[in-house]
């Protein structure tokens, strides 16, 4: 008899979870025995869309509103019956990549990291209660930034690492584990669309990776896998790149 699945019994929510790098964590997750529910923005059809799929219900809500993010957490604990893993991921998406650190840039760093403290504080209380309480934070992709926008991408990564570290920290005592993953340019859909209009980041991308590709979202999500999983038991506070080998100065 083989190992049971990495993830078995395990109970996972998923943020963003109705398409790209979301759906791809979501369906790996259960594919390694993790019970998922993967909350999608309003109009995307998430029900629908995963009501064939075996371990993972998808469910309709807004994802912009910190507001709105505890309600979406208890929905998702009383689903579940609790939560062990928390994907954090929101659909922040600017109308152009950015290439500058300005005011607006500093909304949306400031929208993020209030989406993630509030939905890890709703979720902390069940995450208490779990053996393996994960708590994984997702950066913005590559494709959010414009080919002169390295400085906001690295000053997002190291804002996120902050945060995350400040989580790990207060998390530890509960044996919950907090870790981030940085993506970088991974072809979702909406980096397709921002590819189709930005052909030249889209080249930059491929040509400052060591790879000489842009990534798939199941390269990102087999690293949540690792994270979620008791492989990264001892790993807490830091984060992972997935972005082919970074070669951009």
């Amino acid at each position: 008899m083989g190992d049971p699945p990495r993830l078995y019994g395990l109970k996972a929510l998923v943020l963003n979870g109705g398409g790209g790098i979301g759906e791809a964590v979501a369906r790996t997750l259960t594919k390694h025995g993790a019970k998922v529910l993967a909350v999608d923005k309003p109009g995307n059809g998430a029900e629908r869309h995963f009501a064939s799929v075996k371990g993972i219900d998808g469910y309709s809500a807004g994802l912009t509103d910190a507001g709105k993010i505890p309600a979406i957490v208890e929905h998702a604990a009383e689903h579940l019956g609790g939560i062990d893993i928390l994907v954090n991921e929101f659909p922040l998406h600017p109308d152009a990549p950015i290439n500058a650190v300005d005011a607006e840039f500093d909304r949306l760093l400031k929208a993020r990291a209030d989406l993630t403290l509030t939905a890890c504080r709703s979720a902390l209380p069940h995450l208490k209660k779990s053996p393996a309480g994960r708590i994984i934070n997702m950066g913005f992709l590559r494709s959010t930034f414009a080919v002169d926008g390295e400085e906001p991408f690295a000053r997002a990564e190291r804002d996120l690492a902050a945060m995350t570290r400040a989580l790990a920290a207060e998390c530890g005592d509960f044996g919950i584990l907090a870790n981030y993953v940085q993506p970088g340019a991974i072809m979702t859909p909406v980096s397709r669309e921002v590819f189709r209009k930005h052909k030249k980041l889209r080249d930059y991308c491929i040509a400052s990776s060591a790879a000489s590709r842009v990534g798939e979202p199941v390269d990102v999500a087999k690293v949540v896998l690792f994270l979620a999983s008791d492989d990264a038991m001892f790993i807490s506070g830091t984060g992972i790149a997935v972005n082919g080998g970074w070669t951009a100065a």
